[in-house]
């Protein structure tokens, strides 16, 4: 079993509290729009990390993380990339994608909308996860992000998290 803290969109700010709601966490996985180092290292140095890079995303973030990334979790297929859309509405280059090569019985995570989403692509097999937003750019008015397990080819214990209103401050 593994526990998974899920987010997207930090745009170079990162919110204390993220800390907190991932401590039990075993990795972190970020769909993109790190918006700097300071954040991926940060994130880093907390947990194991995997991501992708977003369209705000410089070189050197770009240097560390992939477009796209595909990779297996307790037996559960994962394909990962920032700007992909959802079920009926995905991007064209990432269409082309799932459909050759579904992640058949696992995940599909993007970001970019800051609209947290949780669908099932029934046509394709997989569960579609966007954690929405969790910086304090954007048009979203609440920051979010999604904490899972992962348990023998299965998706447990999905929880949506609130962060509270984007640009607030909180102690």
């Amino acid at each position: 079993m593994k526990k998974i803290g899920l987010l997207s969109d930090t745009h170079s700010v990162l919110d204390d509290r993220i800390f907190e709601h991932f401590s039990g966490c075993d990795e972190i996985w970020h769909a993109g729009d790190f918006g700097s180092m300071d954040v991926l290292l940060k994130l880093q140095t907390f947990k194991p990390l995997r991501g992708v890079y977003g369209n705000i995303d410089n070189a050197q973030i770009q240097a560390e993380m992939p477009l796209d990334l595909r990779f297996f979790c307790e037996d559960v297929p994962v394909f990962m990339t920032h700007i992909g859309g959802y079920p009926g509405r995905y991007n064209p280059r990432v269409r082309k994608i799932l459909l050759e090569n579904p992640p058949k019985g696992g995940l599909f995570i993007c970001g970019h909308s800051h609209i947290l989403k949780v669908i099932p692509d029934k046509k394709l097999g997989f569960l579609h996860l966007n954690p929405g937003a969790c910086g304090d750019e954007g048009w979203h008015q609440v920051k979010t992000l999604m904490r899972f397990e992962l348990v023998a080819g299965s998706i447990r214990e999905l929880q949506i998290i609130e962060l509270g209103q984007r640009g607030r401050k909180y102690r």
